[in-house]
């Protein structure tokens, strides 16, 4: 809230999906939300996850964190996909009503997904960058979704 008020805008990174976020009990005071899924095909995740920490996921361990990506582009395409995932034992203060009956096609459940299996990292940064400027653009032309109101 702090950053909004002064003008800036937050980018937000980690594995927080469009349902977490909406649930958070402030979510409805941001001026606007717009949210990504940074994505890559699993054999690709698999080799990359290799690559950078030789010997630290065993076959179990990549399975686990394969199947939180799959999780992760279904949540993307529908409220209604397992929203157990992120609600069982989750921080009793969340809100999740504010989308727990939405459905897939409502436009305010929008994640874009950027697929980046085939991309350079300087390549991925710039389809980030891109996206960014996009809805920026698309939240000054007052068309951005889930902007002030999206949760009444």
């Amino acid at each position: 809230m702090e950053y909004q008020e002064r003008g800036v805008d937050l980018l937000l990174t980690g594995q927080s999906p469009l349902g977490e976020v909406l649930a958070v009990p402030s979510a409805p005071l941001l001026n606007g939300i717009a949210v990504c899924l940074v994505d890559v095909a699993d054999e690709v995740r698999r080799a990359r996850l290799a690559e950078r920490s030789p010997g630290r996921w065993d076959a179990p361990a990549v399975d686990a964190f394969l199947g939180w990506a799959a999780w992760h582009r279904q949540h993307a395409l529908d409220p209604r996909h397992r929203p157990d995932v992120i609600i069982d034992n989750s921080w009793p203060e969340m809100a999740w009503h504010h989308w727990a009956s939405w459905h897939a096609g409502d436009p305010r459940w929008r994640t874009q997904l950027l697929d980046t299996t085939d991309q350079l990292v300087t390549e991925s940064v710039d389809l980030v960058e891109r996206w960014i400027t996009q809805q920026r653009d698309v939240y000054q032309a007052g068309q951005l979704a889930l902007s002030q109101g999206w949760a009444s």
